[in-house]
């Protein structure tokens, strides 16, 4: 009973730090591993629990979206096909490599939480107005990354929107919560056939994340955002670090 009370825990710390500044990822699936569970599988776990907090957020946002519609439907072929894949290559992924890769895949979404807001004004400063094709390219490698990873995949698409030119901040959020739930939305259908999903945690976690999601956006504007990411940044180095050793040693 007690890991299951962990689990519940962390899925709903995560949703609320998804809610607040992003990287819930970076509680629940160290939280999955160092309960014994094999690293692909706390990973497809992990994924298909997450649609209720992406289901959440997109229906909070659901009248921003009707504004960027059109955007939408040009954005979600690429999240279609990228999720797709990501799944397929995580599934043909073996263990032992999975654990190899686990710091780096930590590391880069560690980085990417870190330097979002610098990311994503970047992209709008010098890449605003660019051809769908190289947007579609850029959502389809985000997608590819959510379905085998996912972290961080919200700072990516934030960038990728100010490619189009998408000022408004709460339009940009509406279509990266539904393209953020397209994706896990695909890798989970393939998931559900790879044998790995852990079905009693899953549950769990599907409850933690939308109870989190749901108090984090709640109480978002009595936390202070900048503090709260970083410690989640501080948090994912440490992470890193701790894969990194332990796949050293291993």
């Amino acid at each position: 009973m007690t890991e299951f009370l962990v689990v519940l825990v962390a899925s709903f710390l995560a949703g609320a730090t998804n809610a607040v500044a992003g990287g819930g990822t970076l509680i629940t699936f160290p939280v999955l591993v160092w309960l014994g569970t094999d690293p692909i599988s706390a990973n497809i776990t992990n994924t298909v629990s997450l649609w209720t907090g992406s289901l959440f957020s997109a229906l909070g946002f659901r009248d921003h979206v009707k504004k960027g519609k059109e955007h939408l439907k040009a954005l979600l072929i690429p999240s279609i096909l990228g999720g797709f894949a990501g799944a397929y290559l995580l599934v043909k992924t073996s263990s032992n490599t999975f654990r190899i890769l686990i710091p780096f895949l930590i590391l880069f979404a560690t980085i990417l939480l870190m330097l979002n807001e610098k990311l994503i004004t970047w992209t709008k400063v010098h890449l605003k107005g660019r051809s769908y094709p190289l947007v579609f390219i850029a959502q389809f490698l985000t997608a590819l990354y959510g379905g085998y990873f996912g972290a961080g995949i919200g700072i990516i698409m934030l960038a990728s929107l100010g490619m189009v030119g998408i000022a408004d901040i709460h339009i940009a959020n509406g279509i990266k919560n539904i393209l953020g739930m397209t994706i896990n939305g695909i890798a989970s259908v393939y998931f559900l056939f790879s044998g790995h999903v852990l079905w009693s945690y899953a549950f769990l976690m599907m409850l933690g994340f939308a109870l989190g999601g749901y108090a984090g956006a709640r109480l978002s504007l009595r936390f202070d955002r900048k503090k709260v990411k970083l410690f989640v940044v501080l948090w994912g180095f440490l992470l890193s670090l701790f894969f990194f050793l332990n796949s050293y040693h291993a």
